[in-house]
């Protein structure tokens, strides 16, 4: 499961960075390396609600612990070859919903419906379209934004080191709030809302500052806007494409790891009390790293293809249209978390690339990839839930 999310949602993180050519596919292979499994690892959690969004009673299998243990390795199972099959085809999916079918489908075969919190359900599904229309909006306007501070002025150069250093304060803002809000809430750390933003407004003026001294080291080049005028100007925008990948990729492994570590951490609970089952378990850090190594297995071996799909496919990225797009994701996380909404990373990084192709006109999008992304979000819920159910009765079988 941790190498599916490796393999398919480190994208949410990279993608950008590499179809804006700010990265190449191999410096961006690294920088996630090292910073997902930092986030990961780090930030990834020391006690983890072990059903992901409360999506089922565990208290309805206190009679049949087994049953748990081997529903949960069913759905890992299940989430993590449906990672692979889309990995394989470069459809970026939700490897939270991934997961959440995956323990719907078991809790359904092992259990029975009363087990399942369906309104919790539903707003998943609700979420399948807030997330994106909310970080495509947002995406959006920021975009207009740099359209009209920067590249529609008569001296778009230095405009762009006039602004943006305020965007890098954005980035590195909002990012700290993805992690300080939504990352480090599983370490036990307990900062209040207001901590969580002094902490975030520091990490962004010492960003800006950081990122200042390297814009003013950027000189204009004459010869490279004879082939495109913005060339000089997306320099810039490119550095500040490398402070987003780092800190997109801290705080996504920081949140997502847990997809993957969530159910271990139900199994080792469970087998550790000798079958009591409890709503929380206390998270082993042999978990938490074994969960960090298999993101960085999945990125270095099969995270190139969804990459490509999101960051080449939907629409041609420059530097300064892959930072609207990746600010805008992080953004909707920050306002999700905020407002307790389950939404995915993989959704509203898509949405948020749609938008900034909207600005540029529907005929900047490829709508035939769009068509096949929208499929692969349709199908993964009830994919991970079909699976899930043929791997609970193989196990019920062998096992029990």
């Amino acid at each position: 499961m941790a190498w599916g999310i490796g393999a398919n949602d480190v994208a949410n993180a990279m993608a950008t960075s590499v179809g804006s050519r700010a990265l190449t596919i191999k410096q961006a292979v690294l920088i996630a390396a090292v910073f997902e499994f930092l986030g990961a690892f780090l930030a990834g959690g020391e006690v983890t609600a072990t059903i992901r969004k409360g999506i089922i009673d565990v208290s309805t299998v206190a009679d049949t612990p087994e049953y748990l243990v081997i529903g949960m390795l069913a759905s890992l199972l299940a989430a993590g070859i449906w990672l692979l099959v889309a990995s394989t085809f470069g459809w970026p999916v939700s490897t939270t919903h991934s997961i959440i079918g995956a323990i719907v489908g078991f809790a359904l075969a092992g259990i029975g419906m009363e087990a399942v919190h369906w309104d919790g359900l539903l707003s998943i599904v609700g979420s399948w379209v807030v997330s994106p229309l909310l970080a495509g909006t947002i995406a959006f306007f920021l975009f207009l934004s740099v359209q009209k501070l920067i590249l529609g002025t008569e001296d778009p150069f230095n405009n762009a080191k006039r602004y943006v250093p305020m965007y890098i304060f954005l980035v590195g803002f909002v990012i700290s709030l993805v992690t300080l809000l939504k990352g480090l809430k599983h370490v036990g750390i307990g900062l209040t809302t207001g901590q969580s933003y002094g902490f975030a407004l520091l990490t962004g003026l010492i960003l800006m500052g950081i990122g200042k001294i390297f814009i003013n080291r950027v000189r204009k080049d004459p010869t490279l806007d004879k082939e495109f005028h913005f060339a000089n100007v997306e320099k810039i925008f490119g550095i500040l494409m490398i402070f987003t990948a780092c800190s997109m990729a801290f705080a996504h492994g920081s949140n997502d790891v847990a997809n993957a570590v969530g159910p271990v951490a139900a199994i080792v609970g469970v087998v550790q009390s000798g079958g009591e089952v409890g709503q929380r378990s206390p998270l082993s850090m042999w978990v938490l790293l074994l969960g960090g190594i298999g993101i960085v297995l999945g990125l270095l071996m099969y995270g190139a293809r969804v990459i490509a799909t999101v960051g080449k496919n939907i629409t041609e990225l420059t530097p300064s249209r892959g930072f609207a797009a990746e600010l805008a994701a992080a953004t909707t996380v920050v306002m999700a978390s905020g407002t307790g909404l389950p939404i995915s990373t993989t959704h509203t990084l898509v949405g948020a690339v749609l938008g900034v192709g909207m600005a540029r006109g529907i005929g900047a999008l490829n709508l035939a990839v769009v068509r096949n992304i929208l499929m692969s979000w349709i199908v993964t819920l009830p994919a991970g839930a079909i699976l899930a159910v043929l791997f609970f009765y193989l196990f019920k079988l062998i096992l029990v």
